[in-house]
């Protein structure tokens, strides 16, 4: 058996995700063969002995996978447990019955859909920026937004450092008092969102995620539902992990599944992106 990072072959097995599995072992609480793991080591799960806290760890034949869509209110963090007593988004899918962790995350203040799985492959696959799997937001500020300002919101800037991509928006309606905004990013940057608002002296009131790709959100805010197979299959496929196409997703959009994302926000009134804008036609 090819060997793997030893970060991999934890979030293989479901016990959590290549970050959280990281952090254990700079903890030393991951040992090979009796030997305390390092970041990055690799293994033969076919014949090294993998323990976490004592317990040897190992992929069960077999095993089925899980697949869950949260709609996350604000108020909790994207983590398992929580040192400081605050709530988790843990506490909103115990009661699936099995160990699950999140796909990226959400900021405590934000909402929407949050994907967990144990499926530690496609989890690392969706989390990684080259599959460039479309996530759609809305996002409301105070005041009405003018299109000076929605040009500068669409268009490159520099956070933390980084160049991020431009960032297709769409005003989705606005009053005196406030704008709903609609965003399609193909990054997940930390507080990207919040921090591109800040730049065009935006003020976020409220940050939802909507879609993912062609997966859009329909539970209600706190409850969980399992992700069907056409939905699994459909998020496989947009990360390369099926060797088959899918067919025709379960999502609700029936147009085949591409790893952009066909999701639509409802009517837009005003659009732009950075890289197209559509000049008037003349009569």
């Amino acid at each position: 058996m090819e060997p793997i990072k030893i970060q991999k072959h934890l979030a293989d097995c479901g016990l959590m995700s290549r970050r959280a599995a990281e952090r254990e072992i700079e903890l030393g609480l991951v040992k090979v063969n009796g030997e305390t793991a390092t970041i990055g080591m690799r293994i033969d799960p076919s014949r090294d002995r993998v323990t976490y806290k004592g317990t040897v760890v190992a992929k069960k034949r077999g095993t089925h996978h899980t697949y869950v869509m949260l709609n996350k209110p604000t108020g909790y963090i994207t983590t398992m447990s929580d040192d400081k007593g605050r709530k988790t988004v843990a506490d909103l899918v115990a009661d699936v019955g099995v160990r699950l962790f999140p796909v990226g995350r959400l900021d405590m203040d934000s909402e929407g859909l949050l994907l967990f799985t144990d499926d530690g492959e496609l989890a690392n696959a969706l989390t990684h920026p080259r599959h460039g799997i479309a996530k759609y937001y809305e996002v409301t500020v105070e005041g009405a937004v003018n299109r000076p300002t929605l040009t500068k919101l669409s268009s490159k800037m520099e956070i933390d450092g980084y160049t991020i991509l431009p960032v297709n928006c769409a005003i989705l309606r606005k009053n005196e008092e406030k704008t709903v905004i609609s965003m399609e990013l193909f990054e997940g940057r930390n507080r990207q969102i919040r921090k591109m608002c800040e730049i065009c002296e935006l003020t976020v009131k409220r940050l939802k995620r909507v879609a993912l790709g062609e997966l859009e959100l329909d539970v209600a805010k706190g409850k969980w539902r399992y992700l069907n197979k056409n939905e699994v299959d459909y998020l496989k496929e947009a990360c390369g992990l099926l060797e088959k196409p899918a067919k025709p997703s379960a999502v609700k959009n029936t147009k085949k599944p591409t790893s952009r994302g066909t999701y639509q926000p409802k009517a837009p009134k005003q659009s732009i992106t950075a890289s197209t804008k559509t000049k008037p036609t003349k009569k």
